[in-house]
């Protein structure tokens, strides 16, 4: 029985929006090809857009040019796209690899390039995204831990819309759940667990994860204001908020995964990124104490910088850069020079 608050499904037709077909009932244009968007596409897209000026004003702020926002999207989403599909099929190998199976055939449903089909795997983006960051930062002359830390809020905020995708396309749910907002699925659904009635509601893994990205971005963002994160500590403050709530979302979707040692390869990325974070945070607090001189590496600052807000310019005293000695990482008694933790 459908509990009152259970969350329903979307139509399947709201699955894609059929432009070529609007096109020529609308406009009587008969088009030569099917042209489609799906409705997961236009998820990532909005998550990508409200992402990036989020990550343009955190540029602008930290005394960077706003601009290099478009140099970390093209760059971050192309290997991030990349590296998403490869650890997708890494993980999903049966559904690529089996007898009869042609998964370099890109005229055959279901090969390995077929993005469009679905699956992508976010730990393969943030492998691939950190590659695209890091080559944007070696010719900008950015710092990488100025830029992952400025990405990090933006890129949670992205994931969060982009859930929303998994929702209309009816995917990723979680175990049966007797909860008043359970998930309702269609028994026709090919990830329906055999054996189960039909009218079975679900956990709502994809809304589990939009709420607890919203609040991760809210919390990142205070506790970087209140202790003056800097030095890649935002950064890992996001790997280990994403990490530890990946876990459990992980741990309770049903949907088929490679295994090792019994658990989903995606709960060990999870583990992964979380423990990372924590590498990365007690690391980059014993080794700067301090705050950043400035976004960018020595000798590469642009010949002019835009003024910025005084709240976020930062004494020359408080370090002098990636290879500062350990006096010179000493904070300034100054307020800017607050140590941070």
């Amino acid at each position: 029985m459908i509990a009152p608050l259970s969350i329903p499904s979307p139509d399947p037709a709201w699955q894609a929006l059929q432009i070529s077909a609007w096109l020529e009932s609308t406009f009587g244009w008969d088009l030569p090809f099917t042209f489609r968007i799906t409705t997961y596409a236009i998820c990532i897209l909005i998550g990508a857009v409200l992402g990036g000026i989020l990550i343009a004003r955190r540029l602008k702020a930290r005394g960077a040019d706003p601009g290099l926002v478009w140099d970390i999207a093209l760059w971050g989403f192309v290997l991030g796209l990349i590296g998403a599909r490869a650890w997708h099929v890494a993980t999903h190998p049966d559904d690529y690899f089996f007898e009869g199976a042609e998964p370099f055939n890109v005229t055959r449903p279901g090969h390995v390039f077929a993005i469009w089909e679905g699956g992508n795997a976010i730990f393969g983006a943030l492998v691939g995204g950190a590659v695209g960051v890091y080559i944007v930062t070696r010719y900008s002359g950015l710092r990488f831990w100025t830029a992952a830390d400025i990405i990090a809020p933006g890129l949670l905020l992205a994931q969060a819309v982009g859930r929303l995708g998994n929702w209309f396309n009816h995917e990723l749910f979680g175990l049966p759940t007797d909860l008043p907002w359970g998930l309702e699925i269609e028994s026709s659904n090919p990830a329906y667990p055999v054996g189960l009635p039909e009218g079975t509601l679900f956990h709502p893994t994809f809304l589990y994860e939009m709420i607890w990205n919203l609040v991760g971005v809210a919390v990142i963002l205070f506790v970087e204001h209140q202790r003056r994160l800097q030095w890649g500590k935002v950064f890992a403050l996001y790997l280990i908020w994403y990490g530890a709530g990946r876990i459990w979302f992980e741990w309770i979707r049903i949907d088929p995964s490679e295994l090792f040692l019994g658990i989903r390869l995606n709960v060990w990325g999870a583990f992964a990124a979380l423990v990372l974070g924590l590498v990365i945070l007690i690391a980059q607090t014993r080794q700067h104490p301090g705050l950043e001189p400035s976004p960018y590496r020595p000798g590469r600052e642009p010949a002019a910088e835009d003024e910025v807000d005084s709240d976020e310019t930062y004494s020359d005293s408080d370090d002098s850069g990636d290879d500062a000695t350990d006096a010179e990482r000493t904070p300034a008694t100054s307020g800017a020079g607050t140590k941070s933790s």
